[in-house]
């Protein structure tokens, strides 16, 4: 898995902040997403976490080309996205697809799901001739384990896990090397949930898929990733393959995260040490000074608020982390 097949460059996105109603004037801006640095390989699954509003969401909307950065560049098989434009942004964006967060609002009630999961067909109609579009739609649903006789159903009359089914069918249709998913099981009930992952490691398998996966739930991210990057106001301050995030964290904020985790075995549960952050989260329209952590961090001194922390490999940490004291911790045991 050396094959690189996405990468961002200090990826920016900043929603303008205005006053006025006729004459409008800026007078700040949302920092959501400030020089995100990340890398996808053939055949993997990077799972990306972190509070909410923490800029995932935009994260996902800049990769499938739904938002236009501030800045920086979106390299997808060495094509950035950001300058491409007409026929050939279109034709690039085929290779890149999204599974939505909602299946109860992603999907048009007014369309059939043959007219769904068939509508990329009509704006790449090279993909698929228009007679052969009614057996790819039914194709695509027995791929992800719906009756091909239901093509003339709406989404109503299917169900939440079954609707998500209809969405991942839908981001398969132009035979994508990248999907995007931002949190395709927060809305389903957990035994679905397992489901839809089971449903995803097996369309990578046989595919040979590269997912994004953005999730907040931990123990999710761990189960389908093989690597993660850990988001905090806008930008990653841990990353490293899921063993060593999970096992050996070492920027205070992932540590905090872990240790809110339930621990499956009841004999480690009154071992746990769990880290309780003080204060909010900072507004993206005012972000502290130096570490953006820092206002809620118990390791913070004078240099956190003087020096923003690079993302990189440092003396005790053994995976790029953006911290002045990064240092493994053991998020069971407290030490």
């Amino acid at each position: 898995m050396t094959d690189v097949v996405l990468e961002t460059k200090s990826l920016v996105k900043h929603f303008p902040i205005n006053q006025g109603i006729v004459f409008k004037t800026k007078v700040g801006a949302v920092q959501a997403v400030d020089g995100v640095d990340l890398q996808l390989r053939r055949g993997e699954t990077l799972g990306v976490v972190g509070e909410s509003g923490c800029g995932k969401s935009t994260l996902a909307k800049l990769l499938v080309g739904l938002e236009k950065p501030t800045s920086g560049s979106i390299m997808v098989r060495g094509q950035d996205m950001v300058r491409l434009k007409g026929n050939e942004l279109r034709r690039a964006r085929r290779n890149i697809q999204m599974v939505l967060q909602d299946p109860y609002t992603s999907l048009n009630p007014r369309m059939t799901v043959g007219d769904i999961i068939g509508e990329p067909f009509e704006i790449h109609p090279e993909v698929v001739p228009r007679k052969g579009r009614e057996r790819a739609v039914q194709d695509l649903l027995d791929t992800v384990g719906l009756n091909p006789d239901h093509i003339n159903r709406y989404p109503h009359q299917f169900s939440g896990g079954q609707r998500q089914r209809i969405g991942i069918a839908r981001a398969l249709a132009l035979k994508p090397e990248i999907i995007v998913c931002d949190e395709p099981v927060s809305a389903l009930d957990v035994s679905i949930q397992a489901q839809v992952i089971n449903l995803l490691e097996r369309l990578q398998d046989e595919f040979g898929l590269s997912y994004i996966f953005i999730a907040h739930d931990l123990s999710v991210v761990r189960h389908i990733s093989d690597r993660v990057a850990v988001m905090y106001l806008g930008r990653i301050v841990e990353q490293g393959y899921d063993t060593e995030i999970y096992d050996q964290p070492t920027h205070p904020y992932t540590q905090a995260l872990l240790s809110a985790v339930p621990v499956p075995d009841p004999r480690l549960r009154g071992h746990r040490d769990q880290i309780v952050l003080e204060g909010d989260v900072p507004s993206p329209a005012n972000p502290p000074s130096g570490c953006r952590f820092r206002t809620r961090c118990w390791k913070a001194q004078s240099v956190c608020a003087e020096k923003d922390p690079v993302l990189q490999l440092r003396e005790r940490s053994p995976h790029p982390s953006a911290c002045h004291f990064a240092e493994i911790r053991d998020v069971v045991h407290g030490h």
